[in-house]
């Protein structure tokens, strides 16, 4: 998936940023509102990780967003 269809559903997203990255508070996922560079800044500051190893987070768990994601409660009647 690619981070323009991930940033357009963000409030969904977030969900899944806090399940992998729990250390991140609300206001931290409010100030990201789906912003790559800015999530990854936030990862680093908060778990203390290099730069290169949040980017490798971030693009396994880009790797492994999938629509699934995005359709709870947009499924047809």
């Amino acid at each position: 998936m690619n981070w323009d269809q991930i940033q357009g559903n963000w409030k969904q997203a977030a969900g899944k940023v806090k399940e992998q990255w729990g250390k991140l508070s609300d206001d931290d996922l409010d100030v990201v509102a789906g912003r790559r560079e800015q999530l990854a800044g936030k990862i680093q500051e908060r778990y203390g990780l290099a730069k290169e190893e949040v980017e490798h987070q971030l693009a396994e768990w880009q790797r492994r967003a999938s629509d699934a994601w995005f359709n709870v409660g947009k499924r047809d009647l």
